[in-house]
């Protein structure tokens, strides 16, 4: 069989993060058959689960997270009761200090350009402490934050190892339609990794509605999107508390997750929807029915009644209701074409064939949402391999791409979690509910690009000068490389600056 240069790098860029480094040989491999090479993929069993050791289930890490909260506040509180407990006999009061007692600041430097990319980076600043006259000892990460980090670790180490990463690529997707934001609080943060692993990963090729009603039940969506506040105004809870209706998850199930904008609801589905899922919650620090961080269904703030949702009447069934809801949602006509564009966008084109469209449009009806059908319908189709490379590789996918090439497992996420804060794509805290951006407008800014050219440069650093860059150009994209991009490589003055402007050619930051 003929070897297909341009194949390979399609395959290896447009569906996945790009060649590995070192002997993996993944550009010849998938020069042999790209969509075979593809696809293989695809077809192995479980291969979006993410089971590891340190990686727990939702209501574990609830249980850890509250604990931690009751040790800060036990703290905060017995520090408030020392600051308050009356002087002992004999003790003299410290008098109060002036601005001479106080030891003098020196001047901050001036603020860099871009962050420094330190292993320890990748959490939030604190904020600015007040003056000490001895340096306080830097305060290990508390549970959240570890927890934040291994899972941030776990998914990029599956990700830099994937042969092809076609799966993980279905992950990072899927993670960003169903976002949620790990900026929403310690609940969202500590849960960030586990909502991923738990309600996207094992139905990237699975059916759509079972997706769909896996993220909409999940405590981290509950919780992002303020569900667990919304009580049915007729609901016995609703009448106590003199609450009403929260209609955030209802608007975003419709506008962001399924039909979309233009997709044929009106705002009285919206609100039929939230009364419909009214009771959608999940159990606290002290609940004695379920496990605290688990989902339950409270039917004392469910809304009483049917409601009628585009045109179909749900009976009052409790949590039977909003999930017949959701399963018809999946199904709707309006939802198979807002899936099958942003696929086609996110793999192909910011303005996909509609021939593409229609055709995965077409296949996610017949097959009930079947998505390993749909991503095989887009694999094979024609449109997917002619269409010229021209999206800007995401911060993730380009940082991912790097470290592949770097041939090195990472052992702690902070490069990589400050790398992404830096290029404006933090891991699981996008800025609102409908994600990142998924178009070029968004990520090939020039500001954006000089930041991944500073980033390119540290990347090159790691690599040491003994690989020559014109074999790394091989691994990237052997034949299928243009003269352009071998002729800046050959007149670069340094290795490490051929290795930067390696990262930054289209063959690599190209998908």
């Amino acid at each position: 069989m003929a070897r297909d240069p341009q194949g390979a790098l399609i395959a290896l860029n447009r569906f996945g993060f790009g060649a590995r480094g070192g002997a993996s040989g993944d550009l010849m491999n998938a020069a042999s058959d790209p969509r075979g090479f593809v696809k293989a993929e695809l077809a192995r069993p479980n291969g979006a689960l993410l089971e590891l050791p340190g990686l727990q289930a939702t209501p574990v890490l609830a249980e850890a997270v509250f604990a931690y909260q009751d040790e800060v506040k036990r703290a905060r509180e017995a520090a408030a009761k020392s600051d308050a407990s009356p002087e002992q006999p004999g003790q003299a009061r410290n008098p109060p200090a002036t601005g001479a007692d106080l030891p003098m600041a020196s001047p901050s430097p001036a603020a860099p350009q871009a962050a420094s990319l330190s292993p320890q980076a990748g959490e939030a600043a604190p904020a600015m402490q007040a003056v000490q006259a001895k340096p306080q000892p830097q305060q290990p990460p508390n549970v959240v934050q570890k927890t934040f980090r291994t899972e941030a670790l776990a998914r990029l180490q599956r990700a830099v190892l994937a042969d092809c990463g076609v799966t993980e690529r279905l992950v990072a997707f899927w993670s960003n339609h169903f976002c949620i934001s790990a900026g929403k609080g310690e609940l969202a943060r500590m849960w960030a990794g586990a909502f991923e692993r738990e309600a996207i990963r094992p139905h990237v090729l699975g059916r759509f509605a079972d997706m769909l009603k896996a993220v909409e039940q999940h405590p981290a969506m509950l919780f992002f999107l303020d569900n667990q506040e919304s009580l049915g105004p007729d609901s016995r809870a609703g009448q106590n508390r003199k609450r009403g209706l929260n209609e955030n998850l209802a608007r975003e199930i419709m506008e962001l997750h399924t039909l979309g904008v233009g997709g044929g609801y009106t705002q009285e589905d919206v609100t039929s929807l939230a009364r419909i899922i009214t009771g959608w919650s999940f159990a606290g620090r002290n609940s004695r029915n379920a496990a605290p961080g688990s989902f339950v269904f409270n039917a004392n703030a469910h809304q009483p009644g049917p409601q009628t949702l585009l045109g179909k009447v749900y009976p009052d069934d409790g949590v039977a209701q909003g999930e017949a809801a959701l399963a018809d949602i999946a199904r709707h006509p309006s939802t198979a074409k807002f899936i099958a564009t942003k696929l086609a966008r996110h793999f192909v084109a910011d303005d996909p064939p509609p021939a593409l469209v229609a055709r995965l449009e077409a296949v996610f009806k017949t097959h009930d949402g079947d998505l390993r059908a749909v991503t095989s319908a887009l694999i094979d189709a024609d449109e997917a391999w002619s269409a010229p490379l021209t999206k800007i590789r995401s911060p993730y996918e380009f940082l991912i791409a790097g470290g592949r090439l770097l041939s090195r497992v990472p052992e702690d996420p902070g490069f990589y979690l400050n790398a992404l804060n830096t290029l404006g794509q933090p891991l699981w805290a996008p800025a609102g509910p409908n994600g990142f951006a998924d178009t070029n407008a968004m990520w090939a800014a020039p500001e954006g690009m000089k930041l991944r050219l500073d980033l390119s440069a540290q990347l090159a650093s790691r690599l040491g000068n003994n690989l020559d860059p014109r074999d790394m150009l091989e691994l990237v994209a052997g034949d299928a490389a243009s003269a352009d991009t071998r002729r800046t490589i050959e007149r670069a003055e340094q290795r490490q600056q051929a290795r930067a402007l390696l990262l930054m050619s289209p063959e690599f930051q190209r998908r």
